[in-house]
């Protein structure tokens, strides 16, 4: 199994109440302190299969300016994402599967450029995009996995896990390879820090559901060796590089 980051944005930062004021508020944090951010999804080639997990924003795209005290800038544009998945040396035709974490547009807005690919999706979110189409899979969360209780397997070693609250139908990914654990958690946490510091980010749809999801994954984090993959951070492809061990 090989997995790689799509890097769109790097070189942004986004302030302390955005990345944890999401139970105590926004005042109970400092705007000052700043985290690092950038923009990447990711992609599994298990060998027999070229797996994404998300998708990112369309070249047309306007990004948000950089600004003085704005809660999040993802930073300068590294490449389109298409350009970005080209650059790893593959075709859309290649695709077989596409695993969306949420509904949010940078995690969704170039499903429609893999012809051949099925997208796995949460049905409350699937709803939400009005996805229609014999390529759509709404995800059945049949089994438990570790300490999630509703999780559904879609490749060898690789599943797709409920985990709600930043959105109705939020799900995670978890990759089992060579012994460590990849978990690609689309924005259960915008970065590292919020997830070591046990802060919800300020986004969500059910704020319960969401400390919930952030309970199992440090829970999970804690009794298996996991590589945390980041989308909002540069940490989601340092981790991927070094395969370091998220350690809580």
């Amino acid at each position: 199994m090989t997995i790689k980051a799509i890097r769109m944005f790097d070189g942004g930062f986004m302030n302390q109440p955005f990345a944890f004021g999401g139970e105590e508020g926004r005042d109970a944090f400092d705007e000052q302190i700043i985290y690092r951010s950038s923009l990447q999804n990711f992609l599994i080639d298990t060998g027999k299969e070229v797996i994404l997990v998300d998708t990112g924003f369309k070249a047309d795209f306007s990004v948000p300016a950089k600004k003085l005290g704005a809660p999040l800038y993802m930073g300068e544009k590294v490449a389109d994402y298409m350009d970005a998945f080209a650059a790893l040396g593959y075709k859309p035709e290649q695709v077989t599967k596409i695993l969306i974490t949420h509904k949010h547009p940078d995690h969704t807005d170039c499903i429609g450029c893999f012809p051949n690919a099925k997208i796995y999706i949460a049905p409350e979110d699937a709803d939400a995009m009005k996805l229609e189409g014999e390529n759509i899979v709404r995800a059945q969360y049949g089994e438990a996995y570790k300490n999630f209780p509703n999780a559904q397997q879609v490749a060898d070693g690789i599943w797709f896990i409920e985990a709600k609250g930043h959105t109705k139908g939020n799900s995670i990914v978890i990759a089992e390879d060579d012994g460590l654990f990849y978990m690609f958690h689309g924005d259960v946490t915008y970065c590292d820090a919020a997830l070591k510091a046990n802060k919800l980010s300020i986004v969500f749809e059910d704020k319960d559901a969401a400390r919930q999801t952030l309970d199992r994954v440090r829970d999970f984090i804690r009794q298996n060796p996991t590589v945390y993959l980041s989308t909002h951070c540069p940490e989601g492809y340092e981790n991927l590089e070094l395969k370091r061990e998220m350690k809580l």
